[in-house]
């Protein structure tokens, strides 16, 4: 069964973006993430195509969600663009 949407935390942690899924959550509670271009709460749906924002310490991180489903060795997003903040 494909899934059609999964919830922000779990998705930035099964991605592998954020470690845990506490530390996605409060960094979405925080206002630190974004999702196509509007500040995200942890419970979204996030869809294939969505754009997420996320600014952790010093950097802005932007990926495309590619994938909701975990395979080996593959990524489950697309690196858009990854910057300092100034």
């Amino acid at each position: 069964m494909v899934m059609l949407s999964m919830r922000l935390d779990k998705y930035l942690k099964v991605s592998r973006i954020i470690k845990r899924r506490t530390l996605a959550k409060e960094a979405a509670e925080k206002d630190k993430i974004e999702v196509n271009g509007k500040v995200a709460k942890p419970s979204i749906q996030l869809k294939i195509d969505d754009v997420l924002t996320l600014y952790l310490g010093l950097k802005i991180i932007k990926v495309r969600v590619t994938s909701l489903e975990l395979k080996k060795d593959e990524l489950m997003y697309e690196l858009l663009s990854e910057e300092k903040r100034p």
